[in-house]
């Protein structure tokens, strides 16, 4: 006889590629949305997690039951109706035990599961499992036909397609998950308040989105910490299924005595490892980019106490644990995308009460068949007891006719009227049964079964008595899982906060005095506390160098480098290398060439407004605010002509109305300072006219105190000249020569 050996899969189909690439990928994306990725929105399970839960059943692994290896039970899943791979599988059992990850865990795991540290579970020879009793819950009902059933993958067994029990697992437990152009992420919320919603909405279907968020405050992180977000913000996530909520860690205050103390944090946002969390802390504290914090400890045992300790006791703690909700996971965004399979296995995003009615339908779908279902089995029992009864009171008769016949059920049947399972049953009765079939007995024992039936079929045509009934198994649920027991109480606390706001670096760094000290060569240093400028401890260079500038700031100060080249540099005073010494290169800490001359070092803080001026007398105001750079590369705010660099920088007092400008030719020029641009970036105006020479120096001052200059002879004597008609003009101007006993250097 021939054989056709040809294998079909090897057959050369002609087809458009783009056509061919399409439709197969299409069969992957919806397998992938339908079978893989999405949770069914009537029980909240993917099919992994069905699957799993069903095996661990057939196991009998109830809660009352003894633990069994999970190697047993990842092996019965993969190889009966999860063809995929073992870890993966293990994975998802995993995380169904740890309590830190399910809000009510589903399977209840002895060994090591893994821990909020990051730290993975045991392999799965060496931990063991059960179900627990919200597991059974959620399949209450699969033996008595409330769901259906398919073949498994390989047609050998059968499996739920979904789970019928009344927990509210979708909306208690959450649900991740990434599908192919489509996800999903479900945050866990209290059973109670889900279950007290279901109520309402059974009671009162045209319910809106508002009243359903009366009942369920936002979401119950198993890791309990807070939510910050406006009632507005929550409610607009749930009435759209999109949104998200910021969940902020909990924290308290301890007094350490003598007016120190340390902030610990008790309980951390929803899916961060503790341990990556103080990772991330520590590296703050390494990098200084939170000088206010000066260490972090992990002080946790079976509770989390993370403690963060204070650079000093003045640091506002506020200010200190708002830094860390901006830059850490003390604060993180958990999302939400309501993306679910509905009851036609179609994903769609459902708002929060959508998600409620559909699972409550789903329950009234329950409910009818286990009802139709047990109208079965009573009407079975009942043909039973017609038939027990029957024999009862014809018993010598129904022996007579089984000692005596070779054939006895026909004759039975038709003799008593008995039908073919009630004469196959009395036949099938045990001796010792025959003394206890008492007619009383059989008789109350239908009685009860016919008043049943009743009572089921008055349920079955009554909407009104289902919602009654659907009411009671819920309040039965709610009392399992209330919020007066462990489980079911709530752990995560609703209370409006601001976002954290940006701290300024000011805030963080605390305020100290210092003395910042800048050789001609470029070294710089600051020293603790304001010093005297002329003590010999400031005076101290290497040989060859020299003082050049030197003042008086705080740590929290910013301070101003200008450079010949027109660039500005911004340090931080609290960088700055400490005192002994001679301090560090200027040019290490920001990126200057050798060759440009540094023309001043200045706080920004000491005025508002700069006057700055190139070479060649051109020159603007500038806000303090707009020169200060935010790299070490600095920033170019003067640019001067060729063959110019930049002069000077003076700071501008508030009530300064004039400018004072002289020439390398000490020709002197007075003008009003509103002649003068006020710009964030050029060459500015003509401050003044040479003919030979440029700008020697310039600066502002009030017109009616007169200008100062400091006289010579290391006296330290200051003139005022108070008339300066004569050397007030427009600016631009030549100018004319000062005053008697002006410096010779020309500068002011």
């Amino acid at each position: 006889m021939a054989t056709d050996l040809t294998d079909p899969f090897n057959a050369i189909v002609d087809a458009p590629f783009d056509s061919a690439l399409s439709e197969r990928y299409l069969v992957y994306a919806m397998s992938t949305i339908t079978a893989r990725s999405l949770p069914d929105v009537r029980d909240g399970l993917k099919p992994v997690h069905r699957r799993l839960l069903w095996a661990m059943r057939l196991l009998r692994l109830d809660p009352s039951q003894g633990y069994k290896k999970c190697a047993r039970v990842v092996g019965d899943v993969i190889g009966k109706y999860h063809p995929h791979g073992d870890q993966s599988v293990y994975d998802a059992m995993v995380r169904l035990a740890q309590t830190f990850a399910l809000r009510y865990p589903l399977v209840d795991g002895q060994g090591n599961f893994g821990n909020i540290d990051g730290d993975n579970a045991a392999a799965y020879r060496y931990t063991e499992a059960r179900l627990t009793q919200v597991a059974i819950d959620l399949m209450e009902g699969l033996d008595e036909d409330s769901v259906d059933f398919k073949p498994t993958y390989n047609g050998e067994e059968n499996e739920p397609e979904l789970f019928p029990g009344l927990f509210p697992n979708l909306l208690a437990n959450g649900a991740a998950g990434i599908a192919v152009g489509m996800a999903t992420s479900i945050p866990p919320h209290n059973a109670a308040e889900i279950i007290d919603a279901a109520i309402l909405l059974i009671d009162r279907p045209e319910a809106d989105d508002a009243a359903v968020l009366e009942l369920v405050r936002g979401p119950d992180f198993p890791t309990g910490g807070i939510v910050v977000d406006s009632p507005a913000s929550i409610a607009e996530s749930y009435a759209t299924g999109r949104g998200g909520f910021r969940v902020r860690a909990k924290w308290a205050l301890e007094d350490q005595g003598r007016g120190t103390w340390q902030i610990v944090v008790n309980e951390i946002p929803y899916g961060v490892q503790k341990g990556k969390l103080i990772e991330q802390i520590a590296a703050l504290v390494n990098d200084k980019k939170l000088p206010i914090l000066a260490d972090v400890r992990d002080e946790s045992d079976a509770e989390i106490r993370i403690v963060l300790e204070p650079r000093a006791r003045t640091v506002d703690p506020e200010t200190l644990i708002e830094s860390l909700f901006r830059l850490s996971d003390l604060e993180v965004r958990v999302p939400l995308n309501l993306n679910v399979l509905d009851h036609t296995r179609t994903p769609r995003v459902m708002s929060l009460r959508q998600a409620i009615v559909a699972w409550v339908d789903h329950q009234f779908i329950v409910l009818r068949r286990r009802s139709e279902h047990r109208l079965s089995k009573i009407a079975d029992r009942m043909e039973l007891l017609d038939g027990y009864i029957i024999a009862f009171l014809n018993l010598d008769r129904v022996i007579q006719i089984i000692r005596t016949e070779d054939e006895p059920k026909p004759i039975m049947m038709e003799e008593f009227g008995l039908s073919d399972r009630q004469g196959e049953a009395i036949l099938n009765m045990r001796l010792r049964a025959l003394r206890k079939l008492e007619e009383m007995e059989l008789r109350n024992e239908r009685d009860k079964l016919e008043k049943e039936k009743g009572e089921l079929e008055t349920l079955l045509s009554s909407d009104a008595r289902q919602r009654t009934r659907m009411k009671r198994d819920l309040g039965k649920i709610r009392t399992r899982y209330g919020p007066e027991t462990a489980l079911g109480a709530r752990r995560t606390l609703v209370a409006e906060a601001a976002p954290a706001r940006e701290i300024p670096l000011e805030a963080m760094i605390e305020r100290e005095p210092i003395t910042v000290i800048l050789s001609q060569r470029g070294w710089i240093r600051a020293m603790k506390g304001h010093v005297d400028l002329a003590s010999a401890e400031t005076l101290k260079f290497k040989e060859g160098d020299g003082a050049f500038i030197s003042f008086h700031a705080q740590t929290t100060d910013k301070l101003l480098l200008a450079a010949e080249n027109g660039r500005f540099y911004t340090l931080g005073g609290d960088k700055l290398p400490g005192g002994r010494g001679f301090g560090e290169p200027l040019r290490l800490m920001i990126d200057l060439d050798g060759a440009t001359g540094i023309v001043s070092l200045l706080p920004a803080r000491t005025a508002a407004k700069l006057l700055v001026a190139a070479s060649d007398g051109r020159g603007f105001l500038v806000k303090s605010e707009d020169v200060i750079a935010e790299t070490r590369k600095g920033k170019q705010v003067v640019t001067p002509r060729a063959g110019a660099v930049l002069k000077l920088v003076r700071p501008v007092k508030p009530d300064d109305d004039y400018v004072a400008a002289i020439g390398d030719n000490r020709k002197l020029l007075v003008f009003p300072i509103t002649e003068l641009a006020e710009l964030a970036r050029g060459q500015g105006v003509q401050l003044q006219r040479y003919r030979d020479g440029g700008l020697s120096d310039a600066v502002t001052f009030r017109f009616a105190d007169g200008l100062s200059w400091q006289m010579g002879g290391g006296q330290g004597r200051t003139r005022t000249e108070t008339d300066l008609i004569r050397w007030r003009a427009a600016r631009g101007a030549a100018g004319q020569l000062p005053p008697m006993g002006f410096p010779r250097d020309n500068r002011f």
